[in-house]
């Protein structure tokens, strides 16, 4: 009797523990940890595609108008001229309207001869524009301070890089350097102040600066100044005319009188 009654606790002991276990509520799960916000990356500068195929770009240009700088060291304006070089007037043009400039390295910067510029920050533009090269234009201006003319490697091989003259350089007038632009004297203050200790160190290595483009002078020459955009921005200022006197009003001729036809 004793063993019976000890058996019937036990099985109750058990049943109630199994009934507690039972509705013992699972532990509240922590939340989940928010990820971090992925920090959205800047946007990379690009180009027009249409740079890729030279040949499209034949938009002929206006007989006059102005190219505004915007670079690390301030703004300047070249008022272009298309009656002093036709061929590279029109290239000019061409490659300014679809931003060929924007976000170029000013590569060279020699005090007393020039500033020149060109070679564009993506290698596939490069590329493209290697062989696209221009006849000469009849060399009509001389290259003096403040004069815009196309570089060259010889007869006929003008592509995009241009110089600024910084002094009397007109003894390359005879080598066939046609100017198509000038900046006046306000511009070419800022145009003195371009970085020019690196001298023609990344000249001599332009090979290296179209295969790589802007990376690569980043790496090498990091003080070296920045076109942030150029853009056609109208026709320079013309003179004012004189007015020109208006000529007295002359009489009124007398009307002609009619006369009926008749036989002879």
């Amino acid at each position: 009797m004793r063993t019976l009654k000890i058996a019937f606790f036990l099985a109750a002991l058990l049943l109630f523990s199994l009934s507690s276990y039972s509705q013992t509520p699972a532990p509240a799960q922590a939340p989940a940890k928010p990820k971090p916000a992925t920090a959205a990356k800047p946007a990379t500068p690009t180009y027009d595609r249409t740079l890729l195929k030279p040949t499209l770009l034949k938009e002929k240009a206006p007989d006059s108008f102005q190219v505004k700088f915007e670079t690390t060291r301030g703004d300047f304006t070249m008022d272009v001229t298309r009656a002093w070089a036709p061929l590279g007037v029109d290239r000019f043009y061409n490659l300014v309207r679809h931003h060929f400039y924007d976000n170029m390295v000013i590569f060279r910067a020699v005090q007393g001869f020039v500033v020149q510029f060109g070679i564009s920050s993506y290698p596939p533009v490069n590329a493209a524009w290697k062989d696209a090269t221009l006849k000469d234009d009849p060399v009509l201006q001389s290259n003096k301070r403040g004069y815009v003319t196309f570089a060259t490697a010889g007869a006929n091989t003008r592509t995009t890089q241009i110089f600024i003259n910084f002094g009397d350089n007109s003894r390359l007038d005879a080598m066939g350097f046609t100017p198509f632009a000038t900046i006046d004297h306000e511009g070419m203050k800022v145009v003195e102040m371009f970085y020019d200790q690196y001298a023609d160190n990344p000249t001599n290595q332009q090979d290296s600066i179209e295969k790589q483009g802007k990376a690569f002078l980043d790496k090498n020459y990091p003080k070296l100044d920045v076109i942030k955009q150029a853009t056609v921005v109208g026709a320079p200022p013309l003179p004012a005319a004189k007015p020109t006197p208006k000529p007295a009003p002359k009489p009124a001729p007398k009307p002609a009188t009619s006369t009926a036809p008749s036989n002879p």
